[in-house]
């Protein structure tokens, strides 16, 4: 789940006229994102990626609320709105059990309510109107914390998707294959780098059972 403090209070200042809360602000800047994202064109890779998203959705509690888009451009995959998960075609092309960890991860990100959490940082740092009266005087401290969530976010979600890759049947090599796909990354305000990721999964794997349905 992809986000940046000081974009978000950027766009607050420059957008609407009318009076916004500061979850009005986020929400626009993730429709706007949305909105920018080509939607790929039906083919063989979208049709893989909507029966790896099934099979993942197949796995898990029926009542939760999510929604696929392939995308042609931007981020391998993220989450906006808390429950519209949003990949890239190109992910059809990893290994399958690479892409269903990146999906059950992003999934994570849904059933955690890592949207509505991050939202509820943002509020109480700036619990109304959104203006630079507001949100100067916070922006430094409202970063390290929204940073400190996203990254506790990504381990969760990492977790979430090895679960969930258990209760399908699949081996934690799975998910260790998930991040050689996508190469060595380092620390960003958002996600906390790959050796740390990698080394969260392998301390998450010593207090796994040996199966069971995901939480």
């Amino acid at each position: 789940m992809k986000w940046l403090p000081l974009t978000v209070l950027g766009l607050a200042l420059a957008g609407s006229a009318r009076a916004e809360d500061i979850v009005d602000v986020m929400r626009r800047s993730q429709q706007t994102r949305l909105d920018a994202m080509p939607v790929a064109s039906a083919g063989p890779r979208v049709q893989v990626l909507q029966r790896s998203f099934e099979q993942v959705r197949r796995a898990l509690p029926g009542d939760l609320v999510a929604e696929l888009r392939v995308v042609s451009a931007g981020t391998l995959a993220e989450t906006l709105h808390g429950r519209i998960v949003v990949v890239h075609e190109r992910l059809a092309e990893m290994p399958e059990g690479a892409r269903l960890f990146v999906l059950a991860h992003e999934l994570g990100h849904v059933a955690g309510h890592h949207w509505e959490q991050l939202g509820a940082v943002y509020r109480h740092w700036i619990p109304g109107e959104v203006t630079p009266a507001t949100t100067d005087p916070v922006a430094g401290a409202l970063g390290r914390e929204a940073s400190a969530a996203s990254h506790r976010h990504e381990y969760e979600a990492d977790a979430y998707a090895l679960r969930v890759l258990r209760a399908m049947g699949r081996t934690p090599q799975d998910a260790f294959a998930a991040f050689t796909a996508q190469g060595l990354l380092h620390d960003t305000a958002t996600h906390p780098g790959t050796r740390k990721r990698v080394a969260s999964l392998r301390a998450a794997l010593s207090g796994l059972p040996s199966g069971g349905d995901a939480e």
